[in-house]
Parts: structure tokens; C-alpha cells; sequence
């Protein structure tokens, strides 16, 4: 990674799954999802074209099969706390104000592309040429890569309390999916080992 000094903890990690789009592709809601042809993953999604400026996602990525649809990746970092740092009431710990800002930054990015995108999306080249390729834009599915379950592990084990705030939080939680980075590695792990075999 280039320019190490010069990128934010995020730009780090968007560089990396810029290279390693495999990771989501398999790693993800159990659906092969593929970046759009010829285009990176983050992209504008607020206007009539992704090409146009506007609201930016981290990843805009596409599920893969007979018909394609649009899919919205958020991208933290591994060191993004997911809860507050001191409980809301006792046994009850908030998340912290950096997930659900990202949640909420997630489905205003979500929502902006139902109003504003058409339900079929279809894609140019640089030069305004019809690739052949297109999405559909009903309903997109949306993830939000963030933190590490590590945060809930002390010197002796799990912080029960609150890892079933977290828990409760990320499960009535439906768009975005949450997943933490040490789950995406998990997945990728899977993933490689399988391959090897």
C-alpha cells in the first residue's frame, strides 16, 4: 500500500479490499457479489448517474447471477469502538456514536439511491458508451464493515453484558448488516483454506 503516511486508517483499509474484492464477494450475505465492471468500489450514488457528483459509498458492489442488483458496502475501521465506553444503565451499553453514525450514514446513502437512482441502472463507460452491463435498484442491500469483537474480551473472558448489547443492537439492526473485521477475516480464512484443499 502506497502512501502509507498520507491515508487515514479507512483509506488503508479501502485500498486493501480495493485489491482483494474477493473478500466481499464471498464473504458477505452468502451472495457472489462483484464490483461494477470497470469501476471502482467507491463510487457517488446521490443523482441520476454514478458517475455524477454527490454522495459517495465506500463500496458499491453488485450480487452476481442471471439478473443483478445493486449492493452498498460501508468501510470502517478495525479500531472503530462499536459500543460507548462507559453503559448507559447498568448491564445496558449504547453503541457508540461512530456505529450508529455509520448506520445511519448507511441508510441515508441507501435511501438516497432508491430516491434518486432509477430501479434499472444502466452502465457507461468513460466516454458515455453503453457497457452491456446493468443493475437493478429494488430495496439494495447494505453492509457496514466496522470494529472487532476483540473490544468485548478482557483479561479472563467475554464482557457478557455487553456483548449481548452489541449483539441486540447489530441483530434488530437490518440494514445495514453489521459485520466486524475479525469475522470478515474469519470468512476470508474459510474461504482461502478451502481453496487449498
Amino acid at each position: 500500500m502506497k502512501d502509507r503516511k498520507n491515508c487515514t486508517d479507512e483509506g488503508l483499509w479501502q485500498q486493501y479490499f480495493e485489491k482483494n474484492t474477493w473478500i466481499f464477494g464471498y464473504g458477505l450475505g452468502y451472495l457472489f457479489l462483484s464490483s461494477l465492471d470497470d469501476k471502482k468500489l467507491e463510487q457517488v450514488v446521490q443523482g441520476y448517474s454514478i458517475t455524477t457528483h454527490g454522495k459517495r459509498v465506500d463500496a458499491l458492489m453488485k450480487t452476481k447471477g442471471i439478473i443483478s442488483s445493486l449492493c452498498f458496502v460501508e468501510i470502517k475501521t478495525h479500531k472503530t469502538p462499536l459500543l460507548e465506553s462507559k453503559s448507559y444503565r447498568s448491564g445496558c451499553w449504547a453503541p457508540s456514536k461512530e456505529l450508529s453514525g455509520a448506520v445511519s450514514q448507511m441508510q441515508g446513502t441507501v435511501s438516497s439511491a432508491i430516491n434518486n437512482l432509477r430501479n434499472k441502472v444502466i452502465l457507461e463507460d468513460k466516454e458515455g458508451n453503453p457497457t452491456g452491463e446493468e443493475v437493478f435498484n429494488y430495496q439494495p442491500k447494505s453492509y457496514l464493515v466496522i470494529g472487532s469483537l476483540s473490544e468485548f474480551e478482557g483479561d479472563h473472558g467475554v464482557n457478557i453484558e455487553k456483548y449481548r448489547s452489541f449483539e441486540l443492537y447489530r441483530k434488530n439492526t437490518i440494514n445495514p448488516e453489521i459485520i466486524t473485521f475479525d469475522e470478515l477475516y474469519e470468512r476470508a480464512r474459510y474461504i482461502v483454506h478451502q481453496n487449498e484443499s
